[in-house]
């Protein structure tokens, strides 16, 4: 897991997230952002690069797929 932000890293972080679509989780120390993809195909690869970086970062996010 990585280590949490100091309260100067993450204002200094979370400005540029913010103004990217990103939103926090009222009630969590967590943030959001919701991603639409054309096909599950696309979705499912997009989710794939993701799962790559976050094991890089020794980061897992709580994530999911739902296909409409």
């Amino acid at each position: 897991m990585t280590d949490k932000l100091t309260d100067a890293e993450r204002e200094a972080e979370l400005g540029p997230l913010l103004a990217a679509g990103w939103q926090m989780v009222e009630g969590r120390d967590a943030i959001r952002r919701v991603f639409a993809f054309r096909n599950f195909v696309e979705a499912f690869g997009f989710m794939t690069r993701a799962a790559l970086w976050a094991e890089k970062w020794n980061h897992h996010p709580e994530w999911f797929n739902v296909y409409k």
